[in-house]
């Protein structure tokens, strides 16, 4: 059994390593621009006569589905976020022989062994980017099936929490009811008040956290809200276009753009405003800087093992994974309306408060799975020094340290943060974007149409802004440009 372990263990445990690197070669072509570089970071050699294995591979292509995205590649990008999102159907349905054999894994090596598991951020954030792919290649029908199933998944999240910490505790339980010795002593360190108070101390409670009251992607409940005020076909679509823009201008209550997004589409709902009187519209929606990554935090906390009949409290390594934020392009995108007047876009939310309203969600399950390696480890540890002697110990002691690390993987093409305004369509249809030191950034042509979706994402300074035009209605193939022309 110990020399077993020893060998899964071994040949399991540089894969983090991996992941890491390979991240780190994406940031490197990401934050510069070059998108066609960071693809082949994140590409695999496709199998001979056999399906893409979409659960092992989802992170790759989530990030391919992006990069095919800002190169305007529209068909690829949607095809790679198709296999995401199969990839992830297939461990919603996992087996239970394959779930119990990766939660193994993830026991006596780490986390990162275990197949990526997506946020429902990153899957409602899925849908998203693919209804605006879609809507780029004008193919609206199948747009609007991918902007309700964003809405959705947001809508089914309080369940899916629920489920989630109601199936991790149920495990555990059944394990102590069984006699299971390792499950008593996970069970009675995570209950300790000294493991409770270590953790809030060198981590920091979750209970602190600046997360939003619900869970909620702000940024694609806005575009939900906007694509069903712009193709509303009755009073239903005009009742979800208020749904969605009035939640979200709630949550951002300073934002006046987003309180007068929703006025138009409660105006619009009601019949207060006409839709031949409403100017041509036109909307700037601003994705800026870097998303948060996952960086490793490792302390000391008590875990409670079983010798014998006594329980003694030993101090043991965790290291769990904390979200830190990155940099942002400083201040915002001007548009100059008809008038010659400066409209800049406003903040709609951070990206780092979606992720730490789900990983509030999550954090239960994070640390029960951490305490279950370390304790898992410390009894590997006392039976390799009980079997194979000094020599055993030590040698289970460097591999306990050598494993003992956070599950770090992110998709990591999100951004620091959205932004949006709105303007009328100036009669010429000329627009000039400012930058945030309100130099030209650019000149784009705005069609004659009534609702027109001008998407901008800019990672760094350093990376052009890939400005897509996109008919709202999706009647046309969007036109698509980097900023400034280098």
């Amino acid at each position: 059994m110990i020399l077993a372990a020893f060998a899964t263990v071994l040949a399991s445990g540089c894969s983090s390593f991996q992941h890491r690197d390979q991240l780190a070669l994406f940031n490197a072509a990401y934050v510069t621009g070059d998108y066609d570089t960071a693809l082949k970071t994140v590409s695999f050699p496709a199998p001979e006569n056999k399906p893409v294995d979409t659960q092992e591979h989802i992170l790759e292509l989530l990030h391919q589905g992006e990069m095919y995205r800002l190169t305007d590649r529209n068909s690829e990008s949607t095809k790679a976020y198709d296999l995401a999102e199969e990839g992830m159907k297939g461990q919603d349905t996992m087996g239970l022989l394959a779930s119990t054999a990766e939660g193994l894994m993830a026991v006596m090596v780490n986390d990162a062994e275990r197949d990526y598991k997506a946020l429902l951020s990153e899957a409602v954030l899925l849908n998203t980017y693919k209804g605006l792919a879609f809507l780029a290649s004008g193919d609206n029908d199948y747009a609007r099936v991918e902007f309700n199933r964003a809405n959705d998944r947001t809508r089914r999240a309080v369940d899916y929490f629920r489920k989630e910490i109601a199936a991790q505790q149920a495990a555990l339980k059944y394990e102590v009811q069984g006699g299971s010795q390792k499950a008593s002593m996970v069970r009675n360190s995570l209950q300790s008040g000294s493991f409770q108070a270590a953790v809030d101390n060198r981590y920091g409670a979750p209970s602190k956290w600046s997360v939003f009251p619900e869970f909620i992607v702000p940024f694609s409940t806005y575009l939900h809200g906007l694509y069903f005020l712009a193709n509303a076909e009755g009073g239903s679509d005009y009742e979800r276009a208020v749904t969605s823009l009035a939640r979200v201008a709630e949550m951002s209550p300073q934002n006046m753009m987003l309180k007068a997004d929703a006025d138009l589409a409660e105006r619009l709902a009601s019949g207060a405003q006409g839709l031949q009187t409403l100017p041509p519209q036109v909307w700037i929606v601003y994705e800026n800087g870097l998303g948060p990554v996952l960086r490793e935090s490792r302390l000391d906390v008590p875990l409670f093992l079983t010798y014998g009949n006594q329980q003694v409290p030993s101090y043991f390594s965790i290291a769990l994974p904390a979200y830190t934020d990155r940099s942002a392009v400083p201040g915002s995108i001007g548009a100059v309306n008809a008038s010659g007047e400066v409209i800049r876009t406003e903040r709609i939310s951070d990206m780092g408060k979606v992720v730490r309203t789900e990983m509030k969600e999550r954090f239960s399950g994070i640390l029960t799975r951490a305490v279950t390696s370390a304790i898992s480890k410390a009894v590997l540890q006392r039976e390799a020094a009980e079997q194979f002697g000094p020599v055993g110990q030590l040698f289970a002691a460097v591999l306990t340290i050598a494993t003992t690390q956070a599950d770090l993987r992110s998709w990591q093409a999100l951004p620091n943060h959205w932004q949006t305004a709105r303007i009328d369509r100036p009669e010429n249809g000329s627009l000039s974007l400012l930058d945030h030191r309100g130099e030209t950034l650019g000149d784009l042509e705005i069609p004659q149409q009534p609702y027109t979706l001008v998407y901008v994402k800019r990672p760094t300074l350093q990376a052009p802004a890939t400005v897509i035009i996109m008919d709202l209605q999706g009647g046309a193939e969007a036109a698509f440009v980097r900023l400034p022309r280098w």
